[in-house]
């Protein structure tokens, strides 16, 4: 040790952690976008979004929202409710998503217009020139640009009549579900859903939410989105929301049916039927159920205790795929949320998100795996216990570890409770689940209790004639 001579000082780690608090609704989204619109082609790779012109510059955007699916979450997100971030995952691939296509065009003041979506511009070659006269040119010079159509405009000298195009057009049509689910290759290279647990080690954001839109309503996809949402790297825990399709299934009484038979029925999954409206765009209600869950959320400091139910979509009528509106009561609306149904019901108010259920339910009533905003809030708890205490795997396990994590997370858990968002919450360090043979083995566990408020999905009052009030009659 060198010689001291003077006034010293050191600094010593603080005894209680504040927590390190997780994104409860962090969606991510895996579809198809209409990347011919950028510079770049990022298929098979998360993107992380915080606003409408980040994703559109990244992935491009379309009206479409049957065929580009992202970008219905990017309205819903951006555009609708003002809430991000968010991680968009396409897998339209233009290597092998697309076919061929062809236009004789026309140019009037040195501008012709290819009238499609999904033109790659840099497989496009162009022939046939012809001036105003008939005759045929050569070594004409073009330049192309999109429309905010997403039309591939192509500029030409003024003295240009027509010419020939041969291109290559993105195909959504062709992807499938296998292209959602996606997988490991062979090259080691990860694909669709496979890729949400990219998503922490990428921007150390934990997902909250995965949504397929169109995509969910396949058995499959829904399958697959319930097991991703589990134990995500090992130790973090989402929710997915599948849609039950609006064109096998138009009347509100096969739904349960249909739900049932895709193997809907996760404490992790919140199910949905129809799907909702605005001004003509027809969106699923996965996409708005996920941006109204980051706003009620971000009203609430980010925890998720509230349940998103009764409170307000962006829609202005529900409808099937077909755009054929569904107009439910409240007892029809009931009917679903009974069977573990999230749907939507225009009564007071406008039109609101209804349901508290989550797919588990009726199954499965037990309250922390039946309702909403109870299974948010566990995995709430879960992923910001992981992010607080990762730092601690494998210092010494002596009492000043014990003391640390027990002071830290009492703290926390009572600050919820105070704030209203737990009824009440503890951790212990129970002598019995840790016998000798685990401390010997380095298993450290502790045991946390916490009761979040269940939704009050019925509020019930009496009324009774009371006859006594007939004195007032005779009091004067």
């Amino acid at each position: 040790m060198a010689f001291r001579h003077g006034v010293y000082t050191n600094e010593k780690p603080t005894s209680m952690i504040a927590p390190v608090t997780a994104d409860a609704s962090l969606p991510i989204v895996v579809g198809t976008a209409p990347i011919n619109l950028t510079d770049k082609y990022l298929v098979n790779e998360p993107v992380l979004s915080f606003n409408y012109a980040e994703a559109t510059q990244k992935l491009g955007f379309s009206n479409d929202f049957k065929n580009y699916t992202l970008c219905e979450s990017m309205y819903s997100q951006f555009a609708l409710f003002g809430v991000g971030p968010v991680v968009f995952i396409n897998v339209l691939d233009p290597s092998k998503h697309k076919k061929e296509g062809q236009q004789e065009l026309i140019f009037v003041d040195g501008k012709a217009t290819i009238n499609k979506e999904g033109v790659l511009k840099d497989t496009l070659v162009l022939s046939g020139f012809k001036n105003k006269d008939g005759q045929e040119v050569d070594g004409i010079e073009t330049e192309l640009a999109y429309s905010d159509e997403g039309h591939l405009n192509i500029f030409a000298p003024d003295t240009i009549a027509e010419a020939s195009a041969q291109f290559d057009e993105l195909d959504p049509t062709m992807v499938t579900a296998d292209d959602i689910v996606g997988g490991v290759d062979v090259d080691g290279n990860y694909k669709g859903l496979e890729l949400v647990a990219h998503v922490f080690p990428l921007f150390r954001l934990v997902p909250g939410t995965i949504i397929c839109p169109k995509y969910s309503t396949n058995p499959l996809v829904a399958a697959v989105m319930e097991a991703k949402s589990q134990y995500i790297n090992g130790v973090f825990q989402a929710i997915s929301i599948p849609d039950i399709s609006t064109e096998e299934v138009t009347d509100y009484t096969k739904v349960a049916k249909a739900k049932n038979d895709n193997n809907i029925a996760s404490t992790y999954q919140f199910a949905t039927w129809p799907m909702a409206s605005l001004g003509g765009k027809v969106m699923h209600l996965s996409t708005q159920l996920a941006s109204l869950m980051g706003i009620v959320d971000a009203d609430n400091e980010g925890v998720p205790y509230v349940s998103p139910s009764n409170k307000n979509l962006k829609m202005d009528s529900a409808v099937l795929a077909d755009g054929t509106p569904v107009v439910l009561g409240v007892d029809q609306a009931n009917y679903l949320n009974g069977q573990g149904i999230v749907t939507t019901v225009n009564f007071i108010g406008g039109h609101k998100l209804w349901g508290n259920r989550t797919a588990a339910y009726p199954a499965n009533s037990d309250a922390k795996d039946a309702f909403i905003p109870l299974r948010r809030m566990f995995n709430y708890v879960t992923n910001t216990l992981v992010l607080t205490y990762w730092n601690k795997v494998d210092e010494p396990g002596n009492p000043k570890l014990i003391e640390s994590v027990v002071r830290s997370v009492n703290t926390w858990l009572d600050g919820l409770t105070a704030e209203g968002k737990l009824l009440g919450g503890r951790v212990e360090f129970r002598r019995e689940l840790n016998p000798t043979t685990a401390l010997l083995d380095g298993k450290y566990k502790f045991s946390v209790f916490l009761t979040p408020p269940t939704p009050a999905e019925e509020i019930s009052f009496e009324l009774e004639l009371d006859i006594n009030y007939f004195d007032a009659l005779f009091t004067a």
